[in-house]
C-alpha cells in the first residue's frame, strides 16, 4: 500500500512538471515546486524508499529543474540540525563504548524496570522533566537516546525488538511532543511567539502559554503516549534488573561524564550565551574525538556514524527551505484558507478549521514551517472568524503540535536515525496517536478553552 500510494503521488508529481512547461499555467515555476514538494512528501511519508536515497532523488530532481538555487536545496547540510545529528551520534557512540550509558541504565532499570510499563512511563516521565529546563528539543534526544538504548540493554530488549523500539519512542515522543505546550522548548513554538511580537506586538507570556496548552497538549498528551506505547508495544523485560554494583568510574567513563555535564549546562543556558545546540554538540564530539583527552579513537569512527541518517536530515530540511523560498507554502496557506469558508460566530468550527489549516501545511512545509506560514494570515483569520487575535495564535499551537507525519519534525526524524527505529513502524505509531489527539485530546482542549473563556 505505501508503494502504490508513493507511485500514485510520484505520477501526479510528474504530471504537474509537465503541465508547467506548456505555457498553460501562470506560474510555472510555483506548479513546479509543488511537483517537486508532492514527490518528496509522498517518498519522505510512506517510506516507499530508503529515506536517504529520497533525499538524494530530491536534490536531484530539485537541480535538474532549476527548483531553487544550490544553496537553498542543500541549505541542510550548513543547518544546526545536520550537525547536532553528527554530533549526537558521536556523543551515543561514546556513552555505549566507555559504558557509562550502561552503568546510568542501571540505576534507572533499577527504579523503573520492574515492568515494561514502568519503564515506559519512566521515560516519558524523564523527557517531560528534562523539557522544562532544556529548551533545546534536539539536544534533549541526542542526550536521552544512548542513556535509553542502555536502558534497552538492561531489561533484555535486542535491537529491533518491540520492548527495545517502545523505549526510543517512549524517549523521542516523550521528550518532544508534550514540549510544544511549554513556550521556550520547541522550534515550532519560538517561530509563533516571534512571529506574534515582530507582526502584531502581541508578546506570549510564558504563564498564559502554559495555562492555555499544557494542562492538555502536554501533561494528558504524556499520558496517552505512555499508555499507548505500552499498549502497541509491550514486552516484558526478559532480565533481571542488576543490583547496584561499587565499581568505580573508568577514567574514560569519569572524562565522558564533564563532557556531558558541560555540554548539558550549556543546553540548559543557551538563552544566556546564545550559543547553539549544534555547536555544543560538536564540541563535545570534538572533544570526545580528540587524541589523549579523548574518549574515542579515530579509527573504525566512520563506520559507525550513520552518514544516510545525516542525509535524510538534510533532504527534509532542504524541502522546507525550498518550499519557504519558493513561496509555495503562503500560497498553500491562501489556498486552505479560502476553501475552509470561516464564519463569525462559528467558533467550534473555526476552531477545527484553523488547527486543520496549520496540520496541513506542517505536512508540507515540516513542523517549523508551518507558523511561519501562517502566523501573517493571523490577522486575516481573526477578522473572518470574529475569534480574538490571541485565541487565533493559540489555536495555531493546536494545529501544529498534531504531528501527522514524523517527517514533519526534524527532531523526530533524528531520534529514529540514532536510536536505529523503523520509519514505518514509528509511522503506524504517530497515526495512531495523531487519531486519538483528533477523537479525544483536541475536543477535550477545546472544552478547556471554554472554560478559560477564550471561546465561547
Amino acid at each position: 500500500m505505501p508503494r502504490s500510494i508513493a507511485g500514485a503521488c510520484i505520477l501526479a508529481a510528474i504530471v504537474l512538471v509537465g503541465i508547467s512547461y506548456t505555457g498553460l499555467v501562470a506560474n510555472p515555476a510555483l506548479v513546479r515546486a509543488g511537483g517537486i514538494a508532492l514527490f518528496a512528501v509522498s517518498l519522505f511519508a510512506t517510506g516507499a524508499v530508503p529515506n536517504h536515497i529520497a533525499s538524494l532523488w530530491f536534490f536531484l530532481a530539485c537541480m535538474l529543474l532549476g527548483i531553487a538555487p544550490a544553496a537553498t536545496v542543500f541549505s541542510g547540510f550548513t543547518s544546526t540540525p545536520f550537525w547536532l545529528v553528527f554530533g549526537g551520534t558521536v556523543i551515543g557512540i561514546a556513552v555505549k563504548e566507555t559504558g557509562l550509558g550502561a552503568r546510568i541504565a542501571r540505576a534507572l532499570a533499577r527504579r523503573f524496570g520492574a515492568s515494561y510499563a514502568g519503564a515506559v512511563a519512566g521515560t516519558v516521565a524523564v523527557g517531560v522533566a528534562l523539557s522544562f529546563v532544556m529548551p533545546s528539543s534536539m539536544g534533549r534526544i541526542v542526550l536521552l537516546l544512548p542513556i535509553l538504548a542502555a536502558l534497552a540493554d538492561q531489561l533484555g530488549f535486542a535491537q529491533g525488538s518491540r520492548g527495545r523500539t517502545g523505549l526510543v519512542l517512549a524517549t523521542i515522543y516523550g521528550t518532544l511532543v508534550p514540549a510544544f505546550a511549554l513556550l521556550p522548548s520547541n522550534v515550532p513554538n519560538l517561530v509563533l511567539a516571534g512571529a506574534a511580537e515582530t507582526l502584531y506586538g502581541v508578546t506570549l507570556i510564558y504563564g498564559e502559554y502554559f495555562l492555555l496548552n499544557y494542562p492538555v497538549l502536554g501533561f494528558a498528551k504524556a499520558i496517552v503516549i505512555a499508555l499507548l506505547i505500552a499498549a502497541m508495544f509491550r514486552e516484558e523485560p526478559r532480565l533481571a534488573v542488576a543490583p547496584a554494583t561499587a565499581n568505580p568510574m573508568s577514567a574514560a567513563e569519569r572524562r565522558l561524564t564533564i563532557v556531558l555535564v558541560a555540554a548539558l549546562l550549556l543546553w540548559m543556558t543557551d538563552f544566556v550565551h546564545h550559543v547553539s545546540p549544534a555547536w555544543v554538540s560538536l564540541g563535545a564530539a570534538a572533544i570526545c574525538l580528540a587524541p589523549r583527552i579523548g574518549v574515542l579513537g579515530v579509527d573504525g569512527i566512520h563506520e559507525k556514524v550513520g552518514y544516510g541518517a545525516l542525509i535524510y536530515v538534510a533532504g527534509i530540511l532542504g524541502l522546507g527551505a525550498v518550499i519557504s523560498s519558493t513561496g509555495l507554502g503562503t500560497v498553500l496557506g491562501g489556498v486552505l484558507i479560502e476553501w475552509a469558508d470561516l464564519k463569525p460566530g462559528a467558533d467550534t468550527y473555526n476552531f477545527a478549521a484553523i488547527g486543520a489549516i496549520t496540520s496541513l501545511l506542517a505536512v508540507l512545509t515540516t513542523q517549523p514551517g508551518a507558523p511561519a506560514v501562517i502566523a501573517p494570515l493571523a490577522a486575516d483569520l481573526a477578522a473572518a472568524t470574529a475569534l480574538p487575535l490571541l485565541t487565533v495564535l493559540m489555536t495555531i499551537v493546536v494545529g501544529f503540535s498534531a504531528v501527522i507525519f514524523p517527517y514533519q519534525t526534524p527532531p523526530i526524524v533524528v531520534g529514529l536515525q540514532l536510536g536505529r527505529v523503523g520509519f514505518g513502524t514509528a509511522t503506524r505509531f504517530n497515526l495512531v496517536l495523531f487519531a486519538i489527539t483528533i477523537v479525544i485530546l483536541t475536543p477535550l482542549h477545546y472544552l478547556w478553552w471554554r472554560i478559560l473563556g477564550l471561546l465561547s
